[in-house]
């Protein structure tokens, strides 16, 4: 019987087939062993990062003017997924290196592609976002880095943090305020290179866990971006950053089933070699049924983000399907992975096995690119605006 993954990806094209082998590949060569050695050397492992480049996995949606594949977000989505079943941290990393390429490259000025793209391509440069700040995460229209209108171009001031890829970016696309009276519509958005003066990098933040990701901050202290490179004007650039959000949501969600997949793999593996009382773990109706539970959950985490997946290709309104899939990933991927590590008894705790990591980066999950308590807000909207309208429903009985 094929799984609702044969099924998802059975409807994409054999280029887009091929790129999830090549990504299932890499992650299981090169992300799998050094996994462990990355977390706790507290590193994000550019080395690898670069070989990833040489396989194109961190340009499936670069169009091919520009020297990539053009393929899918459906394609994207599921090597984020392939490569998260051993690091989500890395996976996520790659995803922002290519997500900031694919935009610069898109929305930049032809000049400064024509000099950057290159070192892109081969991530000799890798890219970050540069949205979020100290005091300003999900309320985006609260950001304060400011931008102040000079001759030939703009005077950038201001700090950002929880940015991926902050620990080693080249290239990072800020946004920043020039009319604070304007709120969301005097927001641009800048390339900002790392190497001209006034930008200063933040050490990479210490964390729980997810450190291949690469999480930190920098600061802008009168840096001078010329006009060429602004990006998004004001009024745009708002919109513009909101546009990826799904996308963002959804790939998120189908980290979160690579890792829990992953997670009842090595539990059910492990059970079924571990006796005791003359059987094995797996043996007991207790253990069985628990990681049954956190199957049954994978499975409707799958359902929820490949039905975003397939909006999003269509160019439908995906806010309601992504929001679903990364509320019920934050909601369910942390206590079915502590399932598994239950099912192991004490050695799920050992850094010998991925659960850990795993837990870690699930927790991470239930923040970025909106927490579980903003997929909440979102979706309570849209049910009052669905249901909460006198006539909206019908009643029975």
């Amino acid at each position: 019987m094929s799984s609702l993954t044969d099924d998802f990806d059975a409807a994409l094209k054999p280029a887009e087939r091929a790129m999830i082998a090549r990504a299932r590949d890499f992650a299981a060569t090169h992300v799998a062993p050094n996994a462990k050695e990355w977390e706790y050397g507290r590193k994000q492992p550019l080395d690898a990062i670069r070989l990833a480049a040489a396989e194109g996995l961190h340009a499936i949606e670069l169009e091919t003017r520009f020297g990539g594949p053009q393929l899918s977000f459906s394609c994207k989505m599921r090597v984020a997924e392939e490569i998260s079943r051993h690091d989500m941290g890395f996976a996520f990393a790659l995803i922002n290196v290519h997500n900031s390429m694919v935009r610069f490259a898109r929305d930049g000025d032809p000049a400064m592609v024509a000099r950057l793209l290159p070192k892109l391509l081969t991530a000799e440069m890798i890219a970050s976002p540069g949205l979020t700040e100290p005091r300003a995460g999900s309320d985006f229209a609260a950001i304060r880095t400011k931008a102040r209108k000079i001759e030939g171009g703009w005077v950038l001031d201001g700090a950002k943090a929880w940015i991926t890829n902050a620990a080693n970016c080249g290239l990072a696309l800020v946004y920043a305020q020039t009319d604070a009276s304007k709120g969301w519509k005097g927001i641009a958005g800048f390339m900002v290179e790392a190497d001209r003066l006034g930008f200063h990098r933040e050490p990479a933040f210490e964390l729980l866990g997810g450190h291949a990701i690469g999480a930190g901050g920098f600061r802008l202290e009168g840096y001078e971006a010329p006009d060429a490179a602004m990006t998004a004007p004001p009024g745009q650039a708002f919109k513009f950053a909101l546009a990826g959000i799904n996308g963002a949501r959804t790939y998120v969600a189908a980290m979160c089933c690579g890792m829990l997949e992953e997670s009842i793999r090595v539990a059910t593996r492990y059970g079924g070699e571990r006796t005791l009382f003359g059987g094995t773990v797996m043996d007991l109706q207790g253990v069985r049924w628990k990681l049954v539970d956190a199957l049954n959950d994978l499975e409707a985490m799958r359902a929820l983000t490949y039905r975003a997946a397939r909006i999003i290709d269509a160019g439908g309104d995906a806010q309601e399907p992504a929001a679903h899939a990364k509320k019920f990933a934050g909601d369910r991927t942390v206590p079915q992975i502590a399932n598994c590590i239950q099912a192991m008894g004490a050695n799920g705790l050992r850094a010998d096995y991925p659960l850990m990591r795993h837990m870690a980066c699930a927790k991470i999950a239930c923040y970025t690119d909106g927490s579980t308590e903003i997929q909440n807000e979102r979706l309570g909207r849209a049910m009052v605006e669905r249901y909460g309208k006198s006539g909206g429903a019908t009643a029975s009985g």
